[in-house]
């Protein structure tokens, strides 16, 4: 059932397209223009002949995709997909957070296998027609789409939500093949999939969207959890029909003891993302060919967007964020363009014991171990404070190293959230420290030792919570009550200098190069100025080279007797 279109046509080497078939002149859609700039053809709007909402719905979305200012082809994961097509691995659910462009993967998969449409003007300019099974599985199917959010928000409860998701199939169905099925009743839904499969020998697809949404929105209604999740499993498992289920959400599958209803999914997820790492959000490359087709400086655009990484693919951005940017002309916090602070502060508030310690810490840019084995895959279930931090992660508020099994913030837009976060919790001692984080830099860029070493020792006394006793704790102080410098440099920690290790440096990014190169050298219960001998006879100074007309080299000393800190700064 391959759709009639006609598309107006900017690269040569479509100019015989009518003669192949591919137009016909009756109907007529527009293409954007500036596919031709980027070098690809936009999409048309198509139209279905029996085109429903949920059964072969439009390809509207995923056409808007492709006719944005900004697309970034993410196509190729259709050769995983592709791959797993009538396997035991058809059962497929991703999550990953909000911003992270789930629908239009879902979109883009719906327009891939309909057939109600001839959408390889879609697909034949994008990576995935050089897949040897590009053609195979193009237009093969049938597909069914649900956004579980939609039906969740019109339902007055979890039994209303399942019989208007039934009788929204079947009203599509009847009508698509009304030769095959009279009179259906919702209770039949299955039986009738079946029985369209067995006469037309075309199989389904199922596209879930937000299919979490249940567990986010009625988080201690285990019942209507439960009765969801076995109609999942009804309509899915061991089913002749499907041949492949393509799940997305926020939370990965909800863990219910023995209760194993979704057992034959395989997930990928922030925590386990496997073959599908790069497809979670922008990599390096496509961000850096990003930023030069719009001058924007790369290593900003990476100090604010970047820093979720996995096991093969290292970088990894906020699609959404980093698209604001560029569309916009500046960096900016994005992320609270979609969620407010209040999504994270309500898991600080739950302070469990040792909590407030580790986001401290994570603030003060350390990485912290994190047990993610205990964690049930809903927003209330908390045993410890290991289970907020990996609901985080699949929140998108922290990165997590798949080596170290530790936490951390990935970037400075992350940061700031934390920031706001602590404010609303109420831990007025962290934001008194971070207040005073842009004195304490006009001190130091000023030379003014005496009032550098107050600073911080006011500092220390702000962050009491972190244990002070060896220079470590001291380098977390100095992160925090330095918090204010991340917005002018790149702040590395233990960097290879010379004969050793700098404990903190702190290098100016391009747009703020009138600001002085910083290496801060910590001692505890030594002197300062021993710090500096050591900066200067371990060459501690060669990584600041390019900086020597305005760079500063700065000693820090804790006496634990007297309980004061000592400053001595120089300039290089």
């Amino acid at each position: 059932m391959n759709a009639l279109l006609k598309i107006q046509l900017f690269a040569p080497q479509f100019n015989d397209a009518e003669n192949h078939g591919i137009i016909d002149s009756k109907t007529i859609s527009i293409l954007s223009f500036r596919g031709m700039q980027q070098g690809r053809i936009h999409a048309p709007n198509l139209e279905g002949k029996m085109a429903g909402f949920y059964l072969n719905p439009s390809v509207k979305g995923f056409s808007e995709a492709l006719n944005s200012e900004i697309y970034v082809d993410k196509s190729e994961i259709i050769a995983y997909t592709n791959k797993v097509v009538d396997t035991k691995q058809k059962y497929i659910c991703v999550s990953r957070p909000r911003r992270f462009g789930k629908t239009m993967t879902a979109e883009m998969l719906a327009a891939y296998y309909s057939r109600e449409y001839d959408t390889a003007v879609m697909f034949d300019n994008l990576k995935i027609a050089e897949s040897p099974k590009y053609k195979v599985h193009l237009n093969k199917y049938n597909v069914i789409f649900l956004n579980m959010q939609t039906f969740l928000s019109d339902a007055a409860d979890i039994g209303g939500m399942i019989s208007d998701i039934k009788g929204k199939i079947l009203g599509e169905i009847t009508k698509a093949y009304s030769d095959l099925i009279k009179d259906p009743s919702p209770k039949d839904l299955m039986d009738i999939l079946l029985k369209i499969f067995l006469e037309t020998k075309i199989s389904f697809i199922f596209i879930i969207d937000e299919w979490d949404c249940i567990f986010r929105e009625y988080k201690t209604d285990k019942i209507s959890q439960n009765i969801y999740l076995d109609f999942l499993r009804n309509l899915l498992k061991d089913r002749y029909y499907v041949s492949l289920a393509y799940m997305t959400g926020i939370l990965p599958i909800k863990k219910y003891g023995t209760h194993s209803a979704l057992n034959m999914f395989s997930e990928f997820s922030m925590t386990s993302p496997g073959p599908l790492a790069e497809f979670i959000g922008f990599t390096r490359e496509e961000v850096v060919d990003l930023c030069n087709r719009y001058q924007m400086d790369y290593d900003e655009m990476a100090e604010w967007y970047d820093g979720y990484s996995f096991l093969k693919i290292k970088t990894i951005y906020n699609p959404k964020s980093v698209v604001g940017a560029l569309l916009n002309g500046y960096y900016d916090n994005y992320w609270n363009k979609t969620e407010t602070y209040e999504a994270l502060s309500i898991y600080f508030k739950i302070n469990f014991k040792g909590l407030k310690d580790t986001i401290i810490q994570l603030l003060a840019d350390e990485k912290k171990r994190v047990d993610i084995r205990g964690f049930t895959n809903d927003m209330i279930t908390f045993g410890t404070y290991d289970d907020i931090l990996t609901l985080l992660i699949h929140l998108g508020y922290l990165g997590y190293d798949f080596v170290t099994r530790e936490v951390f913030i990935p970037n400075k837009e992350i940061s700031d959230e934390f920031v706001t976060a602590i404010r609303d919790v109420g831990w007025d001692e962290i934001i008194t420290a971070l207040r005073a984080s842009d004195d304490l830099l006009k001190a130091t860029w000023s030379g003014d030792a005496q009032a550098v070493a107050k600073a911080v020792e006011q500092a220390h006394y702000e962050t009491s919570i972190i244990k002070y006793n060896d220079e470590n704790a001291l380098s977390n102080v100095l992160s925090i009550a330095y918090y204010s410098a991340r917005q002018y440099y790149t702040i590395v920690r233990e960097m290879p200098a010379g004969k050793g290790f700098a404990d903190l440096v702190f290098l100016p990014r391009r747009k703020h190069m009138d600001k002085p190169a910083m290496i801060i050298e910590l001692k505890w219960d030594k002197s300062a100025a021993g710090a500096i001998r050591q900066i200067k006879d371990k060459q501690y100074s060669e990584i600041i080279q390019d900086y020597k007309e305005n760079a500063l080299l700065i000693a820090i000393n804790y006496d634990k007797d007297s309980k004061h800190h000592e400053c001595i700064i120089e300039k290089y």
